[in-house]
């Protein structure tokens, strides 16, 4: 899993919960995460939408995904 991937721990189980709050994530990782992101999902996320906001919470990026890439 990307997340896991990133912050070199597991997922949380909540799809809910924050990534950042939580602290395991940090400003930082975004980059990193959107990167893979894009990889995996062979889309281009705008500068405009590097927000934390955006990919919070694993419910939060699937529907961003939902949005922008159709899947």
């Amino acid at each position: 899993m990307l997340i896991q991937d990133i912050a070199g721990k597991p997922a949380p189980e909540d799809d809910q919960e924050s990534l950042f709050e939580s602290g395991l994530l940090d400003s930082f990782a975004l980059p990193d995460l959107v990167s893979a992101i894009e990889k995996e999902f062979a889309t281009k996320v705008p500068d405009s939408d590097l927000n934390p906001r955006k990919f919070d919470s694993i419910e939060r990026m699937d529907a961003y995904l939902a949005e922008h890439v159709g899947g």
